[in-house]
């Protein structure tokens, strides 16, 4: 009998064994998992062999389509999990892979969280996680545009503008994935009419832009709360933690240095 790290006791392999069930064996007394049998649940659950695969950056969601294969990092960072956006670029050796929409199926609708990590001047400066609005169009494309699932992501773009700059409503404007400068951001769904939040509040997240017009895929980032009694419309989205590196992109000498250098979704555990 072999004894496992988590105390357990494994049967030791003979000669005859078959392979299968030399791999079952090997999978008891070393905590590995074997490539074609990781499933989401496991990533769900986390348990120790999981969770040490995420950290080596062994487990990847990928996704296939007619020019061949995309796939995104899954990392574990202070005890969340974070899916990347897809990418296309070599898939390391040993790589456990799940289906990028299981992996995505995984997310609450709920209590969906993005995340945006912003930097400049040749580093990365912080993340900003937003909470996004259930069942509304523009949130939906949020997450799309995080995750790169059509194809398209906020992975590499600029932030544009900034709004009524010093002044009680203050805003930054990024998003435009198609032209990085303003005058792109088509969106990717077809119909972004929904029942929208309004909101006065600094961290508030936001289309500034007509729904059905050509640059709606645009965000829109509130830093400071509005004093003149007046709201935001079409909100989907308010930022959780990171508004102080907004803030501080705000006062950045020029704001189109500020690169969106990753994105994408805060997996539930």
């Amino acid at each position: 009998m072999t004894t496992t790290e988590t105390g357990a006791t494994a049967d030791p392999v003979h000669l005859g064994d078959s392979a299968s069930s030399i791999m079952n064996k090997v999978q008891e007394i070393t905590g590995e998992i074997p490539q074609k049998q990781l499933t989401v649940e496991d990533l769900r659950r986390m348990r120790e062999p999981v969770k040490r695969l995420v950290e080596a950056g062994r487990v990847l969601a990928v996704q296939e389509d007619q020019d061949g294969r995309r796939s995104a990092r899954i990392t574990l960072q202070d005890g969340q999990l974070y899916l990347h956006p897809l990418l296309r670029q070599p898939t390391p050796a040993h790589a456990h892979t799940l289906q990028e929409s299981e992996v995505v199926g995984l997310l609450e609708p709920s209590c969906t969280l993005a995340f945006l990590d912003l930097g400049w001047a040749g580093s990365t400066r912080g993340r900003v996680t937003i909470r996004l609005t259930p069942d509304t169009p523009l949130a939906r494309q949020f997450v799309l545009l995080c995750t790169g699932q059509r194809g398209h992501t906020y992975r590499n773009t600029k932030l544009l503008r900034v709004g009524n700059k010093g002044q009680p409503d203050e805003w930054v404007g990024g998003g435009d994935y198609e032209s990085n400068d303003g005058k792109g951001g088509t969106p990717l769904l077809p119909d972004l009419q929904g029942r929208y939040r309004r909101s006065g509040r600094a961290g508030t997240v936001l289309s500034l832009w007509w729904l059905g017009g050509p640059r709606c895929a645009q965000f829109v980032i509130t830093t400071r709360d509005r004093q003149d009694g007046r709201q935001w419309l079409n909100v989907f989205g308010d930022v959780v933690s990171g508004l102080d590196v907004v803030r501080a992109a705000v006062n950045h000498s020029d704001i189109r240095e500020v690169t969106v250098v990753d994105c994408g979704v805060v997996l539930p555990l």
